[in-house]
């Protein structure tokens, strides 16, 4: 689980009675585009002839350009989690966060399922003793890349769903 069980208002747009603005709303799908598309590799690598995580990932970036339909773009999330469901270890991690990507267009708040699967994803693939602190530089990395507009929501959002994110935000 990694959306929490009362929905931040924070992360529900203007239209539907939040404080959510279309542009911040295209920050944090790009923000998490640019998170899982840092893990592909590791997918491509396992999965080298399924485009569908690469697809999802283009499908949200062409969503923020007004490109591509929100259903089209969370039917593309779908697609890339289906990808990672018989895998396991970082090409699983990194499938699901190219999915988690996708579907930021339909929900805002999935934009830290996309950073804490490629947080997983790297630590997965990272050997034992070097696991915790592959992951806690793919967090500093990640944040390195916030845009400023949306960088205080996005680390008061790590803050209050580290928990349910498998605290993969400790960084």
């Amino acid at each position: 689980m990694i959306l929490p069980k009362v929905r931040d208002p924070r992360f529900t747009t203007i239209r539907r009675g939040g404080s959510l603005t279309d542009a911040d709303h295209h920050l944090l799908a790009l923000w998490a585009a640019v998170c899982a598309e840092h893990v592909l590799p590791l997918f491509e690598a396992a999965q080298p002839e399924d485009p569908r995580p690469r697809e999802a990932i283009e499908r949200v970036r062409a969503w923020t350009r007004g490109e591509a339909t929100m259903t089209s773009s969370r039917t593309a999330g779908g697609h890339a989690m289906g990808a990672a469901r018989h895998l396991r270890g970082a090409a699983r991690h990194a499938a699901y966060a190219a999915g988690q990507a996708a579907v930021v267009a339909h929900v805002a708040a999935h934009e830290l399922g996309a950073a804490a699967y490629a947080i997983k994803a790297v630590r997965a693939a990272a050997p034992a003793d070097r696991s915790v602190a592959e992951g806690r530089a793919e967090c500093r990395w990640q944040r390195d890349r916030l845009p400023a507009a949306i960088r205080a929501l996005v680390l008061d959002d790590q803050r209050l769903r580290n928990d349910i994110c498998w605290s993969v935000f400790d960084c």
